[in-house]
C-alpha cells in the first residue's frame, strides 16, 4: 500500500521551475531541488522521477501558462482588438525590461538548451509556439475586421513577425537592453503592422 504524499506538489512544481530557470537544466540538480523544497531525493524521485521527468513537467506547466496568460490578454470582441494587441506587445517588452535579474523566459531558455537532444522539450516548445501565433493570427484578423489593419495582409504572416518581435525583444532583454529600447522596439513594430 502506497503511503500518502506528506507535501503540496504543486509548491515542489513552483521550487523547481524556480531552480531551472535561475539555473538552466544542466546545471541545477536534483541536490539543489531537494535543498530548496525541504525533501529527501528519494521522494523527489518517487513523486516526478528523474531530472528530466521533473523538468519535462515544469516546461509542460511554463508552456500552458504563457499560452493561458496569452490567450487571456488576446481574446476578445473585435472592436477592442488593436488595443489588446498594442497592450500585448507592450506588456511584454516591459515586463522583459523589470527582469532585472535577466533570466529571460524559460520557454526560450529550456528551448535554447534542451531541444536539439530532448525531443519531449523540442515538441512541447512547437506546440507553445504555434499556440502563441495562433491567438496573434486571431486578435490580428479580429484587427483587420474591424478596419484597423489592412485586410489585404494574411493575418498569418503578421501574426508570425509580431511573434518573432516578442521573442527578439526577450532575447534582447536578456542580453540587457534597457527599457528605452525595449519599448522602442514594441512601438516600432506596432507602428510597421499596415494600417487601413
Amino acid at each position: 500500500m502506497t503511503r500518502p504524499r506528506k507535501f503540496d506538489e504543486q509548491q515542489v512544481l513552483d521550487t523547481a521551475r524556480e531552480q531551472f530557470w535561475t539555473s538552466g537544466y544542466t546545471a541545477t540538480r536534483m541536490d539543489d531541488i531537494a535543498a530548496a523544497t525541504g525533501l529527501g531525493k528519494g521522494s523527489l524521485y518517487g513523486a516526478f522521477g528523474g531530472k528530466q521527468e521533473l523538468f519535462h513537467r515544469v516546461f509542460d506547466e511554463y508552456c500552458s501558462a504563457i499560452v493561458d496568460a496569452t490567450a487571456q490578454q488576446l481574446r476578445g470582441d473585435d472592436e477592442d482588438a488593436y488595443a489588446r494587441l498594442s497592450a500585448h506587445v507592450r506588456a511584454v517588452a516591459a515586463a522583459t525590461a523589470a527582469d532585472t535579474v535577466q533570466r529571460g523566459c524559460l520557454l526560450a531558455k529550456g528551448t535554447a538548451e534542451l531541444a536539439e537532444h530532448d525531443k519531449t522539450v523540442a515538441k512541447r516548445a512547437h506546440t507553445a509556439i504555434e499556440a502563441l501565433h495562433a491567438l496573434l493570427e486571431d486578435d490580428i484578423a479580429a484587427c483587420q475586421r474591424n478596419g484597423d489593419l489592412a485586410a489585404n495582409s494574411d493575418p498569418g504572416k503578421l501574426a508570425a513577425l509580431v511573434l518573432a518581435v516578442l521573442r527578439g525583444i526577450e532575447a534582447l532583454g536578456q542580453a540587457g537592453a534597457n527599457e528605452e529600447m525595449l519599448a522602442a522596439i514594441a512601438d516600432t513594430a506596432l507602428g510597421v503592422l499596415p494600417r487601413s
